[in-house]
């Protein structure tokens, strides 16, 4: 049984923390003039990817050691000496001393989500649809992964489209990441991505091209990357949807339970 205590809060939060600093690494190793980078303090990373990216905040704050003063100083001033709004993901096990500093600093909540879990065991993996098939991506087919992001992903937001096509190349060079392309009768329509930290899988989001989708690709590519984890000694998987969304529910559905639910907290400043 995995109890949803603070060891798994850290296990959780550390996994998907290294997946955004990797994925501020491959920016930089990519965009040199980006000034991509990152730091950990009082056992939270801090992230800068870019000032107006959603991979620009923080991780950990107060899970590792109590959060003081100073420290919160050190993070902020990392923000904002960048330009950048400091922004944090905070798990409530963090404790009510970390929200009550917060609080006394002027945040406040903007965003809640769920971040959910289910322990990766042998089982008998299930039959992909007919014509399905699935696979990791190699390195030649990062344009092609992108591709279908872009699609998949803006299908209902075409204003995301430039934001996309910028994001993807850094997401596919990420370290520790599979990505994964699923095809129906030999034609690519759907992507996603697993990062993997420490015995820990993340499964990225994954999106299905418009013509292609209520085809099974989304339920292929979820089996192989929890085979794919699985086969890799991985025993522990995790997801972050929108707290009481489809997203969630699908998560629930495919045996992911809901660890806790997390609050993202921007400062404001008088």
């Amino acid at each position: 049984m995995i109890f949803a205590d603070l060891d798994l809060s850290r296990r959780l939060e550390r996994a998907e923390g290294r997946s955004c600093l990797e994925f501020a690494e491959a920016r930089g190793r990519l965009h040199p003039e980006s000034g991509a980078t990152w730091i950990e303090c009082a056992g939270a990373y801090a992230v800068f990817d870019g000032v107006n990216s959603p991979v620009t905040q923080s991780f950990g704050l107060g899970l590792f050691e109590p959060l003081s003063p100073a420290a919160l100083d050190r993070i902020e001033a990392f923000f904002l000496d960048r330009g950048a709004v400091v922004v944090h993901e905070v798990s409530p096990l963090a404790g009510i001393g970390t929200l009550d500093l917060l609080c006394a600093r002027g945040y406040r909540p903007i965003e809640l989500s769920s971040v959910l879990h289910r322990p990766l065991e042998r089982h008998a993996t299930k039959p992909y649809p007919e014509g399905v098939t699935v696979r990791v991506a190699g390195v030649e087919e990062a344009a092609l992964w992108v591709r279908i992001n872009a699609r998949g992903w803006t299908h209902e937001h075409p204003e995301l489209l430039d934001f996309m096509g910028e994001f993807g190349p850094v997401a596919f060079a990420r370290e520790h990441t599979a990505n994964f392309v699923a095809e129906l009768d030999g034609q690519p329509g759907a992507a996603g991505a697993l990062s993997l930290h420490d015995g820990v899988a993340l499964f990225a989001g994954a999106t299905t091209v418009p013509e292609m989708r209520r085809r099974g690709l989304q339920a292929a590519l979820l089996e192989a990357r929890i085979d794919y984890a699985f086969e890799h000694d991985y025993t522990l998987a995790m997801m972050v949807a929108e707290a009481g969304s489809q997203s969630q529910r699908n998560a629930e559905r495919a045996g992911f339970r809901i660890a806790y639910t997390r609050t993202k907290w921007q400062l404001y400043q008088s």
